[in-house]
């Protein structure tokens, strides 16, 4: 049990809402466009669910491995611990847990494969190509500041447009893609994963400078990345319109400018705490989409 508590904190379970709400937002589409899934489209659903999970698992964890070896994550940081920096496991157990993850993820993505076609290929693929990009190479996103765009796809736009497109698929029924209500809506998810980011990377700007990590707070200063932070922030309603019209999802504005304010002041440990409040911000949006569909 001790193990388990132990590999359940590595894997980061408090940014685990970034893969599975845009994945349930999609499917609350896919439900009110579909109907009610048959057992072919629950069984979907849970391995659609399942990858997106090990998906992200995945880029945590080879995150972890890389940012230890460069020197970013050191013992006594200012953010959640990481288990290498702070000795808790070592190298070979990391890579040991990132193939093991990368097993599954490649297992359950096979089956949505053989389910969606090439379009799933495609985006499975290049999930796993952006997790090992997103730390691992000379050129990583994360340390050139463009991971930002990334995540809003990979934990917004496609996850969701994805997995409409898997239970139409599963349905036997032809996909309007003219219809782009997904497409929107998890928009608004991957917003919400951007301010994740952002408050990771204000947060760690003076550490991320001193190691070469070159995000937009590094870039450009703190201002402006809070600067950004509002504008993703004002963002959201606007996407939540295009994809639902006038309905209680517009009252997204109303927590993320709370999680605005609280950032605006945090300092040091206080933002773990906002990161925290941007899982909330996730959960309240699919609960809005859910009361709202």
């Amino acid at each position: 049990m001790k193990q388990f508590f132990l590999w359940f904190r590595i894997i980061r379970p408090q940014t685990l809402f970034a893969s599975l709400c845009p994945v349930l937002v999609g499917l609350l589409v896919a439900s009110h466009h579909i109907g009610s899934f048959n057992w072919r489209g629950h069984l979907t659903a849970i391995f659609t669910i399942l990858c997106s999970l090990a998906l992200q698992i995945l880029s945590n964890l080879i995150n972890d491995y890389y940012d230890y070896k460069r020197g970013t994550d050191k013992k006594g940081r200012v953010g959640f611990k990481r288990a290498l920096a702070e000795g808790t496991v070592n190298e070979n157990q990391m890579r040991m847990a990132c193939i093991i993850t990368l097993s599954i993820a490649l297992v359950l993505g096979l089956i949505l494969c053989q389910i969606g076609g090439w379009p799933i290929f495609l985006i499975g693929l290049t999930a796993i190509l952006f997790a090992w990009l997103y730390t691992a190479t000379p050129y990583s996103l994360s340390y050139l500041g463009i991971a930002d765009i990334f995540v809003f796809l990979y934990y917004g736009v496609i996850a969701s447009w994805g997995t409409e497109w898997l239970q139409y698929k599963v349905a036997d029924l032809p996909f309007n893609f003219k219809q782009l209500t997904s497409v929107y809506a998890g928009a608004v998810c991957g917003l919400i994963s951007m301010c994740v980011l952002a408050i990771n990377n204000i947060r760690d700007i003076d550490d991320d400078r001193l190691v070469g990590k070159r995000t937009i707070p590094v870039r450009f200063g703190k201002k402006y990345a809070l600067l950004l932070f509002g504008i993703i922030v004002v963002l959201m309603p606007l996407f939540a319109w295009l994809a639902f019209g006038i309905n209680w999802t517009l009252g997204i504005i109303i927590p993320a400018s709370f999680l605005y304010y609280k950032v605006l002041r945090a300092h040091g440990t206080a933002y773990n705490r906002c990161l925290l409040m941007a899982g909330v911000v996730n959960l309240i949006y699919l609960l809005l989409v859910y009361i709202s569909i």
